[in-house]
């Protein structure tokens, strides 16, 4: 069985991919592979800040705000954290492009931000299962 991925908008395939080595051509296939390792530093930089639980945290907690923001207080009490930890992480997210500040102390995602978020966690999720119960068939 192949499976592929693919990125629709409104219809139209942006791209697709299949999912199993076996089913990419050798040298298109080393390709890709180069491209990657030549971006990796860019995909890195997502995964180091999304795999931090308090990071991680931050952003949940922003993706569930109806007007998508919080103040640097509501992390403090939301998250049980100390403002060494809240200010560190909020730091990390503003320099990887993923949060902004909107005004004195609060705070929201970035489109670049929102996306990521979306991708690394419950888009991946879901691929992740759905390969896991297709291999379970």
């Amino acid at each position: 069985m192949t499976l592929k991925l693919q990125l629709v908008r409104n219809g139209e395939v942006l791209f697709e991919i299949p999912l199993s080595p076996t089913d990419w051509p050798r040298e298109q296939l080393k390709n890709e592979l180069r491209a990657f390792e030549a971006d990796f530093q860019r995909f890195s930089k997502i995964f180091d800040v999304l795999s931090h639980k308090t990071r991680f945290g931050m952003m949940k907690l922003l993706m569930e705000e109806e007007d998508g923001t919080m103040n640097f207080a509501d992390f403090m009490r939301d998250l049980e954290l100390n403002p060494k930890i809240v200010w560190e992480n909020a730091r990390k997210l503003r320099e990887d492009g993923f949060l902004e500040k909107v005004s004195r102390g609060r705070y929201r995602c970035s489109d670049v931000g929102q996306r990521g978020f979306i991708m690394m966690s419950l888009a991946l999720r879901h691929l992740m299962e759905t390969l896991e119960e297709i291999e379970n068939l």
